[in-house]
């Protein structure tokens, strides 16, 4: 597996997003050992990026992080993130990057992954209610204190990316880009490249709807948040699947699979890019990671760039108003 820098930071270039495997889609908790094989799998096959937060599950997913990761820490590089419990506030679902709400989170993160030190720290998303720059101080004591390796956001906006740097050098951002999603390359991408920032893109896969896999929603349970999601409802969807059908077409001429052409456009992108895609089977992160071995040629990214535009946002209207503050 090819490695890149997330500012000073050493990952393979696909990760393995966890919060599936307890959280948000079909399925979740629902086989706990073979999301603890995906995860060795993972390790096997040279992934050495896993991510999960506080709020997945709540926290029952940091608690099979650690439980896979036993004995094998130290192979990998291990994200979560805090700020989406408020844990002497209202809980679970409410933002609170205050200082003290940092201390508590991540001595819980720390306990449930059974480690002395999280590698990287992310900023769940950018709190209204606490400047950044006291987020980004408390959080820059617990790398003085040996807790925390490096510091990260997730969907923050350009301003507040450069304030809070300018505390703490910020390794970096988490946010979700894909063939559908392309939010961050008109300002986020390139303040990220001045800064030497890292780019951590989550839902690479587009929720999986890129693999091609999705043709209805209609076995999605009532725990996926997709069935409310406005590309994978009434005419959005089936406006959608158009780019599906356009990806494929470039899958069948590279002899590859969607999921690991979706892959590969985002790694074309740049050597600062490490996705990391979201699955709990085996099979899905042996597909996920052999994308680290192609390579598109010029023409195929010119095709995969114009894709159909995706019709819909890709978050509901509360969440949206969470991204790029």
């Amino acid at each position: 597996m090819i490695h890149v820098k997330l500012g000073d930071l050493d990952v393979s270039r696909i990760g393995l997003g966890a919060m599936s495997m307890s959280f948000g889609y079909t399925g979740a908790g629902t086989d706990d050992a073979e999301s603890i094989r995906t995860i060795h799998r993972a390790l096997d096959l040279g992934v050495t990026f896993i991510d999960t937060a506080e709020i997945y599950g709540p926290y029952v997913n940091e608690e099979l992080v650690g439980r896979a990761l036993k004995g094998r820490r130290d192979q990998v590089v291990l994200a979560t993130k805090f700020g989406f419990v408020s844990h002497a506030g209202s809980g679970p679902g409410h933002l609170d990057s205050s200082p003290a709400n940092i201390r508590t989170a991540v001595e819980g993160s720390l306990k449930r992954l059974g480690t002395d030190r999280i590698d990287l720290y992310y900023q769940h998303r950018v709190d209204p209610d606490t400047p950044i720059e006291e987020t980004v101080g408390a959080m820059a004591e617990l790398v003085a204190e040996g807790k925390v390796r490096h510091l990260g956001l997730s969907e923050a906006g350009a301003a507040t990316i450069a304030r809070a740097h300018a505390v703490h050098p910020i390794s970096a951002l988490q946010s979700e880009y894909s063939l559908w999603t392309r939010d961050p390359e008109a300002e986020v991408l390139p303040l990220l490249r001045e800064l030497r920032i890292g780019f951590v893109p989550y839902s690479p896969l587009g929720h999986g709807f890129l693999t091609g896999r999705i043709r209805s929603t209609d076995d999605f349970d009532d725990t996926d948040w997709r069935k409310n999601n406005p590309r994978f409802t009434g005419e959005n969807f089936r406006r959608n699947l158009r780019i599906v059908d356009e990806v494929e077409a470039v899958a069948a001429e590279a002899g590859a699979t969607p999921a690991q052409i979706a892959l590969a456009w985002l790694l074309a992108q740049g050597d600062d890019i490490a996705p990391i895609p979201g699955t709990k089977r085996v099979s899905r992160v042996e597909e996920n990671t052999a994308a680290d071995g192609i390579t598109l040629t010029a023409e195929q990214i010119r095709k995969l760039d114009h894709l159909t535009p995706a019709s819909g946002d890709h978050h509901e209207e509360d969440q949206m108003r969470l991204i790029g503050r």
